[in-house]
């Protein structure tokens, strides 16, 4: 092994395209049940992902940040394979578009009268309020960098 540090191989893509791919020290995803971490040696593992934040370290240190809208994770030999409904970059999300996208998903679960109205709108807040904790913790994460 020598001075090589443990690492996963990370991929993560979209039914559109792929928008990470390289090695990693670690990663945490929204897991179906909850967060999970991923070290290297993680045991095998298929999960469901909910709306959320990836979030990786690549070797140098550095933090990563994803948002994904759902999909599939999968732990195989120190490969995550991560397959997303939709997968964007920090850099992607539009801020002022998702907190429009959030206060129409309120308005909606405010007015829907029927079950099924209700839950889209649950789902679509949850996928809004997901994209800004990734542009949040990214933002933080950009601070304490230029900081220290």
């Amino acid at each position: 092994m020598g001075n090589t540090p443990l690492c996963l191989l990370v991929e993560i893509a979209d039914v559109g395209r792929r928008i990470y791919s390289g090695p990693c020290l670690r990663i945490t995803a929204p897991a179906a049940a909850g967060e999970v971490g991923i070290l290297p040696r993680h045991a095998p593992m298929l999960t469901a992902l909910r709306p959320g934040e990836i979030r990786l370290q690549n070797l140098a240190g550095e933090e990563h940040f994803f948002y994904v809208s759902g999909g599939f994770l999968e732990v195989k030999d120190d490969t995550v394979s991560i397959l997303a409904d939709q997968a964007l970059r920090t850099s992607e999300i539009d801020l002022q578009r998702v907190q429009e996208a959030r206060e129409e998903a309120e308005q909606l679960l405010r007015e829907a009268h029927q079950i099924q109205d209700r839950d889209i709108a649950k789902l679509d807040l949850a996928k809004a309020i997901a994209q800004l904790r990734v542009l949040q913790h990214a933002e933080i994460h950009r601070l304490r960098k230029s900081q220290g």
